[in-house]
């Protein structure tokens, strides 16, 4: 399992020009999901997100977390964070896992971010979505379990 994790000042996703998810301060997190993947792995990967210390103390150091910050999460999921092209020009997506597999395991991070105390949006599973932030720093960071 993999998230892309943006620190944001904030971020949307709409699907056929309905916003669907909006958030202020805090993560958009891209979730991928492969075939070996499993809630246990969902549910480390959230409580690492809920708890990553990415955000401005008072003294300018990243030293805070979601919750010292009133911070919320957008979660999107998102198959091609498994895409593979390191051969030819078109990726192949076979590491990604099938989308009922995909949407469980997407399903449990999102719950296990809730069970965190993490107030949490999302996209539609699925859909073809449009996602609008604005990266702050910008901070970037890749997680995989």
């Amino acid at each position: 399992m993999r998230v892309l994790v943006q620190r944001v000042a904030q971020a949307t996703v709409s699907v056929d020009g309905q916003t669907v998810g909006a958030i202020g301060r805090g993560f958009l997190c891209l979730v991928g999901v492969t075939h070996a993947d499993t809630e246990q792995k969902a549910a480390r990967l959230a409580a690492k997100t809920a708890r990553l210390r990415v955000f401005e103390d008072e003294g300018g150091l990243m030293n805070l977390a979601l919750a010292d910050v009133g911070g919320e999460v957008l979660a999107v999921s998102q198959f091609t964070l498994y895409a593979d092209a390191r051969k030819g020009n078109r990726p192949s997506f076979t590491d990604a896992a099938e989308p009922g597999l995909g949407e469980r395991l997407y399903e449990a991070f999102l719950d296990a971010l809730r069970a965190e105390g993490v107030p949490v949006q999302t996209g539609v599973f699925g859909a073809r979505m449009q996602v609008q932030l604005v990266n702050d720093g910008p901070v970037t960071i890749m997680l995989e379990a």
